[in-house]
């Protein structure tokens, strides 16, 4: 039977079979990482980002196809990890704009949808690449635009988009010489094809192999907002607003006649309530999260909109010797009791590099950076858990900027996103901030200390490859300057002093050493002494960053 109408419930369904096959696959997504390090977390980034958008449309799920696809695009947003899933939340943006208003939609309309979400998706990127997950969206909506013009059936429509959207995949290598140096398809286009794929046999009702399903409790709601690292630095009795809060409220027109809804309003208005609020709205309903002490009270403020929908209160006293055993990838902060000037935040991994950035001046640091990217929702509560008027944030890792700035456009406070790379351009941009100056000239400054700082990076090889000439075999250490690979050895410590020379030069005055939870003191004595033999006029700084995956960081200016 032919489908010549896409509604709602539908395409929540497809919406859920690409989130549960791009999780089934994610790791081959992560394998294709060009870079044969232990890091390659495309696969994973865009897993999470797909999966937040999947469990917003699984609890909005209805006929109005507009409002699934709004639904989608919030859920994508918020939960965005890495460039990968930053460019897949622009995507499904520009589709749900394009589609707001429609119950259901034809093939021409998910057409041109998905070519709006394309436009979308390339006005987010500064510099747009060819032979990437854009050129692959690209494609399939040019293919998905063209068929659509004959066939009115989705099923063969869809057929069509996931098999051009395969040729480009293919295509990748020969528009990025990178890809074909190594032998590998771009891995954002084939995390991409997976969501497609997805859609097509949600369309055909076929089951995908090795299929696994996302769980969507409403316990994992908002995942992001507890920062349960955050509630290591305070005692149970210092909990100022003790239930954590969290509802929807559906709009009713009755209501907003009364009380005309405005975000900005209802947010400023929610703030009296307590702390660590979030809201999100669209023409359907408003998401809240908050702390509070007297949840009913903001239950019935929030009443006055609407339906209250989807609540949940918590009581954190007693959840807080709990929250304090599970610190994996949140925030550590220090919550400061009232709202300060400025606000830096720092995104690193390792307790020792977190320490470094809060004792050089960091308000807060974000445990992230390879392999697990902290989503836009991380660093928006981030923003709020610092409490200032003026927040710079240092990304720290160039797979983290996009998040960052898509954080910074969604809050009102006002943000800066210095587009630091490594931990040693983060350090370098915070010891030049100066408290005095605007924001505008602290950014100037902190911009042009980064520039005289490099980074080197000793990590190991996951597999065999060739890349820049150089032939890596699995296992191997190798030497990266810049985001560069230009040394390999078996040994680690003739890696890494082969990095330090092919790094300094005579007008450096400083190396800065920091190393990682599988280094002895043994292997730090061996590269320190090679440095103050090789370089007599140069400081060096040794730090214990405690980091997974990089052996050591280094940094020379």
């Amino acid at each position: 039977m032919a489908i010549t109408s896409l509604d709602g419930k539908r395409f929540a369904e497809m919406v859920i079979k690409g989130a549960n096959h791009l999780a089934s696959n994610a790791k081959i997504v992560d394998a294709l990482n060009v870079f044969p390090v232990p890091d390659g977390d495309t696969g994973t980034n865009m897993n999470l980002s797909m999966t937040s958008g999947a469990k917003e449309v699984q609890k909005n799920v209805q006929d109005h196809i507009g409002h699934v696809a709004a639904a989608l695009s919030k859920g994508l947003l918020m939960g965005a990890r890495g460039n990968s899933g930053v460019i897949l939340s622009q995507l499904f943006r520009g589709l749900g704009k394009a589609i707001e208003n429609n119950k259901e939609v034809t093939t021409k309309e998910f057409a041109a949808a998905l070519e709006a979400g394309v436009e979308t998706a390339y006005k987010a990127v500064m510099k747009p690449v060819e032979g990437t997950v854009l050129t692959v969206a690209k494609d399939a909506a040019k293919k998905a635009v063209e068929i659509a013009k004959i066939e009115i059936d989705f099923i063969p429509f869809m057929e069509s988009i996931v098999e051009e959207a395969k040729k480009s995949l293919n295509r990748t290598p020969e528009l990025l010489p990178v890809l074909k140096e190594v032998g590998v398809v771009d891995s954002g286009g084939q995390g991409l094809v997976f969501v497609y794929e997805g859609f097509l046999a949600e369309l055909k009702g076929e089951a995908l192999p090795n299929e696994s399903t996302i769980s969507f409790s409403m316990n994992e709601m908002v995942s992001a907002e507890h920062h349960k690292n955050a509630q290591s630095f305070m005692n149970t009795e210092d909990i100022e607003f003790g239930y954590c809060t969290e509802f929807m409220v559906k709009f009713e027109e009755d209501k907003l006649k009364k009380h005309p809804f405005s975000e900005e309003k209802f947010r400023n208005e929610l703030s009296r309530f307590g702390d660590s609020l979030l809201v999100v709205s669209d023409d359907e309903l408003v998401k809240v999260h908050i702390h509070s002490e007297q949840p009913g009270e903001v239950l019935t403020f929030g009443q006055q909109y609407g339906n209250l929908i989807n609540m949940k209160i918590e009581n954190m006293r007693q959840q807080h010797s709990s929250i304090i055993g599970d610190m994996h990838n949140t925030l550590e902060t220090t919550v400061p009791k009232e709202e300060q000037e400025y606000g830096i935040i720092a995104v690193s991994m390792g307790q020792g590099i977190a320490d470094l950035f809060k004792s050089i001046g960091a308000s807060a640091v974000i445990e992230g950076g390879q392999t697990m990217n902290p989503s836009t929702e991380d660093i928006l509560t981030a923003v709020k858990e610092v409490n200032a008027r003026k927040i710079i944030i240092l990304p720290n890792n160039k797979n983290i900027i996009m998040a960052a700035e898509q954080a910074a456009q969604v809050s009102e406070q006002e943000i800066i996103v210095l587009p630091t790379k490594t931990v040693p351009q983060g350090m370098s941009a915070l010891l030049s901030f100066n408290p005095s100056l605007s924001l505008e000239e602290n950014e100037k400054l902190m911009k042009e200390a980064i520039q005289h700082v490099r980074t080197g990076q000793v990590t190991y090889a996951v597999r065999d490859t060739t890349i820049d000439g150089i032939s890596i075999e699995k296992d191997d250490y190798m030497g990266i300057a810049d985001g560069k690979i230009v040394e390999t050895s078996k040994d680690l410590i003739t890696a890494t002093t082969s990095l330090v020379n092919k790094m300094v030069n005579e007008d450096d005055e400083i190396i800065t050493i920091i190393y990682g939870e599988d280094i002895s003191a043994e292997q730090v004595e061996n590269v320190t002494a090679f440095i103050e033999k090789n370089y007599e006029d140069i400081e060096v700084e040794v730090h214990n960053g405690k980091q997974p995956l990089y052996s050591f960081i280094i940094s020379v200016e």
